[in-house]
């Protein structure tokens, strides 16, 4: 199962396009609401998220993805429930995803350091002793991190091509009519 979890303020590309290419791809996919139920993204768009933060159980983690925006970005970090996840995710050797902002909640917690990461524009200090990358898309042993909402169609993919291979990632791909330039 992959978790995407959602704090107000969350960038809604950077969580509906990832759960959009997993679904795709058949992976079982649950969003949580962090900040409740009912979570108001940063363009004021509300969704309703499957489970809340108090009903998440890691028995069943393939993947936890982090979407960013702001405020999301700093509500993610405010709450232990999320760090819980992450930190049973890192000792589970589980795929740690985030984009945008959200990956200074990794760089904060030092788990970026001496890995190749990126993150949006901005955030670079906050990545705390990684190496950054050039690339839009970083994936470095089990975490993936991406710059921005720009990308986030080819972060979701690369989320499935971690989970599921080369070959679904492509169909997606090419079922989705991505550029190939």
């Amino acid at each position: 199962m992959v978790y995407i979890f959602l704090a107000d303020g969350f960038e809604i590309i950077e969580a509906m396009s990832p759960l959009d290419m997993l679904r795709r791809a058949k992976l079982e996919t649950a969003t949580v609401g962090v900040t409740g139920k009912r979570v108001t993204a940063s363009c004021g768009v509300t969704v309703e998220a499957d489970i809340t933060i108090d009903e998440f159980n890691f028995s069943n983690v393939d993947a936890i993805v982090l979407p960013g925006g702001m405020p999301g970005t700093t509500n993610l970090e405010a709450n232990e429930k999320v760090h819980s996840a992450i930190d049973t995710a890192v000792a589970e050797d589980k795929l740690v995803c985030a984009i945008c902002a959200a990956p200074s909640i990794l760089g904060h917690k030092g788990l970026l350091n001496g890995l190749e990461a990126t993150c949006y524009p901005g955030f670079e200090d906050a990545l705390c002793g990684a190496s950054l990358s050039d690339n839009y898309v970083a994936v470095d042993g089990k975490f993936v991190t991406a710059r921005g909402a720009g990308v986030s169609v080819d972060f979701g993919l690369e989320i499935v091509k971690q989970l599921s291979g080369e070959a679904e990632a492509q169909r997606i791909k090419s079922q989705i009519q991505c550029n190939e330039g």
